[in-house]
């Protein structure tokens, strides 16, 4: 039906505010006066134009969920036929209202009977007046106002059961109206709404909506004087600067309120401890969070981002470096000083050969005597190079009166023996990328009758057969391991 349709916002309001908390209001028998505005939605028997209305009633609280009303309504209207004449609907009623909570409640919804006498007028040609008795259903809510223990809104809507003219049965005439409603009298149960009796609340102005103890009083679980139940944020650490809601208030942002921020200036995005203190976990003066080279070695300058200045690019920051002007790609120890590998496969990529020296034999032999270390960093530059096909040239010096023959099965002995070393302490390398040849007295770089020239022709050369293969590389190193 159109009217039940047209009552169906009234309806679900209604089942909403059911369930609707309940705080003590006025109590006893106090006299209930409302009055306001709404709209009658007539069936459509009647033939008359929905209108605006006017409705007031007197009340008297027989119990907390029996209320008996004197009630009226009038709506001035225009039937809906050709000329549209003006028509009027007067109702006056007795009611009951079933209180769905008790009436002192805070929302208060209920159902309504009543039996009256309704009473409709048209100026046309039959202008006598049509007067009925009149039954009536309706339902609504009435909603304290803004905590004021006397005061209500009062929705409702009506279901005015009017027999029109020449019908045999009730139309049903939906009056949804607005009210403001006031009480007199009674007593006032709870004047700060807290739900404690006000002859047993030592806090009379407990502010709306706070928990309070048994004596009304409201409690503050975290004491930052904003109330239990007011307080947004109820675990606010103690001494915590707040918000009127109860919220910490925390001006750099730094996850620390002001009041136990004891460094209440901390730039945006730095890492703090629990005293609100910026957090520099590698001294470089820039702080954590913002610095983005965190782990910057002690006594390297930095720059804005803390990151240290590495002019060479080798990974060790001028501050510690010792070797400044290392070249391009090269392998560098803790100090920043290009390593003996590093330095040899510069040379292996200018010349296409290393040369050792300092490495000793007993005479006659080839029993190492000293100096096999200094063949480790060759090893360590093979091994990053293992496409390159490598002769082991040894060379000596006449060694006394000893005959060239013997010389050269002497220094290919040592040769052989500088091989296996290679290929034990260096198992990436491949027995088929190192050449072995002693070369004996037959290539000597410098004159044997000194001393200097005799250490000098006594070396190792190492040379690299596929010179290719550096070629197609383009003079770039592998050795690129930072320290």
């Amino acid at each position: 039906m159109t009217w039940l349709k047209r009552a169906l916002p009234a309806v679900a309001l209604l089942l909403c505010v059911i369930a609707s908390p309940s705080l003590a209001q006025i109590a006893g028998h106090p006299i209930e006066v409302s009055g306001g505005l709404g709209t009658v939605f007539y069936d459509t028997r009647a033939r008359l134009q929905d209108r605006g209305a006017m409705v007031g009633s007197v009340g008297y609280r027989l119990a907390p969920w029996l209320v008996g009303e004197v009630g009226g309504l009038y709506s001035k209207s225009y039937a809906d036929t050709t000329p549209n004449p003006k028509a009027t609907f007067t109702l006056l009623s007795a009611d009951l209202r079933f209180n769905l909570r008790p009436a002192e409640g805070r929302v208060v919804p209920f159902l309504l009977a009543g039996l009256g006498y309704g009473a409709s007028k048209r100026d046309d040609a039959d202008p006598e007046k049509l007067g009925r008795g009149t039954p009536s259903l309706g339902a609504g809510a009435l909603f304290n106002i803004m905590g004021r223990q006397r005061w209500y809104a009062r929705v409702q809507g009506r279901d005015i059961l009017f027999k029109e003219r020449d019908s045999f049965e009730f139309g049903h005439d939906l009056a949804v109206t607005a009210s403001v409603q006031y009480l007199f009298g009674g007593k006032p149960h709870d004047s700060d709404l807290d739900e404690v009796r006000d002859w047993l609340d030592k806090c009379p102005d407990t502010p709306i909506g706070a928990k309070v103890d048994a004596a009304g009083c409201p409690t503050d679980s975290d004491r930052d004087s904003v109330v239990d139940g007011v307080d947004k944020c109820p675990d606010t650490p103690v001494g915590c600067k707040v918000d009127k809601n109860g919220c910490p208030i925390d001006a750099d942002g730094d996850g620390v309120c002001d009041g136990l921020d004891q460094c209440p200036n901390t730039p945006k995005g730095a890492k703090v401890d629990a005293h609100g203190c910026p957090l520099d976990s590698d001294g470089d003066g820039v702080f954590d969070g913002i610095d983005q080279c965190e782990n910057t070695a002690k006594g390297c300058s930095v720059d804005e981002k803390g990151c240290p200045q590495d002019e060479d690019g080798d990974g060790v920051c001028d501050a510690l470096d010792k070797c400044p002007g290392t070249p391009a790609g090269a392998q560098v120890d803790a100090q920043g000083c290009e390593t003996d590998a590093s330095k040899l496969e510069g040379d292996l990529l200018d010349t296409g050969q290393l040369r050792v020296t300092g490495v000793t034999f007993q005479p006659g032999t080839a029993n190492p005597t000293a100096g096999m270390s200094k063949l480790d960093p060759v090893g360590e530059v093979f091994t990053k190079w293992p496409e390159l096909k490598v002769e082991i040239g040894v060379h000596t010096d006449p060694e006394g009166n000893t005959k060239p023959a013997a010389l050269t099965k002497e220094t290919q002995a040592r040769a052989d023996a500088v091989r296996a070393y290679l290929l034990q302490k260096y198992p990436q390398l491949k027995a088929d990328q190192l050449v072995a040849k002693g070369y004996g007295t037959s290539r000597p770089l410098a004159a044997n009758a000194s001393e200097a020239g005799r250490t000098l022709n006594r070396r190792i050369e190492f040379t690299v057969l596929n010179k290719n293969v550096l070629v197609q590389w383009g003079g770039k190193r592998r050795l690129g391991t930072k320290p």
